[in-house]
């Protein structure tokens, strides 16, 4: 129980009889209104909650000021019951008696209250009273996850604001800390998943030129789905791939990453086609978290020889491809697939394409045919996008520089950054 600490009430001049009181409804000539300047800069009012069992809920100390020396506002609460309720965001520290009965059959550990209210309030600062001499279980409170720790018999009032401000600081330190260890650690994981979602191509031995862009949306700090690679087999024919998992986040990122994965370890195994895509199916079907989720997917083979190439679209965008002395355009999509993952047993037919001695291929996602054109609501769409990139070539742009100034223009015709991620990868072929 802790040792009530009384409270001092402020007298009015008038009740003493140091001044003539002032009717509420009466202006005093000796005593203008003064206009009152409000600070909206200024911090906040401290607020601090006290959770103790004394009946007469006297802990309340009226002298508590803040650094500026501000009145801290103070509420009481006789258990953690009422507590939670009287929990609001405005409250910035909570003075939690130890020896308050814990809820639930926790009678053996003695900080079993504490550890109830730091999963109640895990944004506010908490400082633990317990009893005189206590500190061995002070300083496990601390460990357990308190600012800081007060002796009941010694508190007092100007103790108690010290300590409020002190615990309040250290909270927002230690929240400032945690979040910046959590930024590095989701940094981290996005360079993973970058690292698997746009791989180093294995071209060794192929003479095509291989360029790639990819650039998240607005939403996102963390890559979404989209992923892509290019591998060259044994046999000298040359495999890319783009895809595309709906939504965004790690999840649908890292769904990616294994279907990466597992259509260079199929296409290296020597799968193509309609068999390749069927098994990536299996592999989503297996990996994804949610039975609604699904991929888009196309795969080019290039023939050793260059000139031709086999083409599989599993519900996504064809490619466009590039000649000299002819415009470019999208290659045909008229057996285009379902996507992955939308219908069970589904067939993804392999079409023959002639590409010829010199060209152009490219590869992308979505993303860059679905920004907006201007104020209005109409959409890019690819012959919007076919367009840009047959006036691109026209001004003599080729690899790194065509895609950067692909994803530039249709970033500007947005008006902003794109609400998707773009991906896209080139192949060019000199003859």
């Amino acid at each position: 129980m802790p040792v009530p600490i009384p409270r001092q009430r402020a007298i009015p001049a008038a009740e003493s009889g140091q001044a003539p009181a002032v009717p509420q409804d009466v202006p005093s000539k000796e005593a203008p209104r003064k206009e009152v300047t409000v600070d909206h800069n200024a911090a906040p009012q401290l607020s601090l909650l006290v959770i103790e069992d004394d009946p007469g809920g006297s802990t309340v100390v009226p002298e508590l000021l803040d650094s500026a020396g501000k009145p801290i506002r103070v509420r009481t609460a006789r258990n953690l019951t009422e507590a939670e309720r009287l929990l609001t965001d405005d409250v910035h520290c909570i003075l939690l008696d130890l020896a308050l009965p814990a809820p639930g059959p926790s009678a053996d550990d003695e900080l079993a209250v504490l550890r109830h209210v730091l999963e109640l309030a895990p944004r506010h600062a908490v400082l633990a009273l317990t009893a005189s001499g206590d500190a061995e279980r002070g300083a496990e409170a601390v460990r357990v996850g308190a600012q800081d720790y007060l002796f009941r018999d010694e508190l007092d009032g100007r103790l108690l604001s010290r300590a409020i401000r002190y615990a309040v600081e250290r909270k927002r330190s230690d929240t400032a800390e945690r979040r910046l260890a959590e930024g590095r650690v989701r940094a981290q994981e996005n360079r993973r998943l970058e690292r698997g979602l746009l791989p180093t191509p294995l071209l060794e031995g192929s003479s095509l030129r291989f360029a790639a862009r990819y650039r998240p949306g607005r939403s996102r700090a963390l890559l979404g789905g989209d992923f892509y690679d290019v591998v060259r087999t044994p046999d000298g024919t040359v495999h890319a791939m783009i895809g595309d998992v709906c939504g965004h986040g790690p999840d649908e990122a890292a769904l990616g990453v294994e279907l990466r994965i597992a259509w260079r370890a199929l296409t290296l195994a020597g799968l193509c086609g309609d068999e390749l895509l069927g098994t990536l199916q299996e592999v989503l079907e297996h990996e994804r978290a949610d039975d609604e989720i699904f991929a888009t997917l196309c795969t080019v083979d290039i023939a050793p020889d260059g000139r031709r190439a086999g083409l599989c679209l599993a519900g996504h965008p064809s490619p466009l491809v590039a000649r000299p002395g002819r415009p470019a355009r999208l290659l045909p999509y008229d057996n285009n697939g379902p996507a992955l993952g939308l219908l069970p047993g589904a067939r993804w037919p392999r079409m023959q394409v002639e590409l010829g001695a010199e060209w152009s291929l490219m590869l992308y996602t979505d993303g860059l045919i679905e920004g907006r054109v201007g104020e209005g609501g109409e959409r890019l769409g690819q012959d919007g996008m076919v367009a840009m990139i047959r006036r691109q070539l026209s001004e003599g742009l080729r690899g790194e520089a065509l895609l950067r100034a692909a994803v530039n223009e249709v970033r500007s015709l947005n008006g902003g950054e794109l609400a998707d991620d773009v991906a896209v990868l080139l192949l060019d072929r000199e003859a």
